[in-house]
């Protein structure tokens, strides 16, 4: 299959006559008389009425970024920008001590919510790190198993994320 490049016309037989104005990997981006702009699958059936030599390249600046960004955030120590619960959110933790004359430790929570976040970041690029080691399959194993029970202990601090799918998830045994 030919890649049709950017100012191609076609005609669709749905949405009719239409200039490609972009080329993605997956699709074509095609503004239509009509209908205005659509995304189409690269192997849709159309007439092509004037093709275009595809001197672009078929990846978007989008598919880069997005690659580049999970790239680097698994493989390097970069901090995603991780929200903490609004209501936690200027804080304080007061921790205060069973001996009533001891004096209490008050850490305000966007401080301690940071060291969370940074010890999360750190054992991901610690089990990427022992994935892609050439330590033997059972030892890879062992250490994902601890890492796991170490994410599950860690758990307790679900409360503080602000969305779900940024917590700290165990074994769930």
């Amino acid at each position: 299959m030919k890649l049709l490049g950017i100012g191609s016309r076609i005609n669709h037989p749905e949405f009719g006559f239409g200039v490609v104005t972009n080329v993605t990997s997956k699709m074509y981006w095609v503004t239509f008389q009509k209908d205005g702009l659509e995304t189409l699958p690269l192997d849709d059936e159309f007439e092509v009425i004037e093709s275009c030599e595809d001197d672009v390249d078929t990846i978007s600046l989008y598919e880069v970024e997005k690659s580049l960004k999970e790239i680097l955030q698994r493989y390097s120590d970069v901090t995603e920008v991780v929200a903490l619960a609004d209501k936690y959110k200027n804080g304080t933790m007061i921790l205060q001590p069973a001996d009533a004359q001891l004096a209490s430790k008050e850490i305000p929570i966007n401080t301690f919510w940071h060291k969370i976040v940074m010890l999360r970041d750190r054992l991901r690029v610690m089990e990427q790190k022992i994935n892609s080691s050439s330590l033997d399959d059972q030892l890879k194993v062992d250490l994902q198993q601890y890492i796991t029970r170490i994410y599950g202990s860690l758990t307790t601090f679900n409360v503080l994320f602000g969305s779900k799918d940024q917590q700290f998830k165990g074994s769930g045994k």
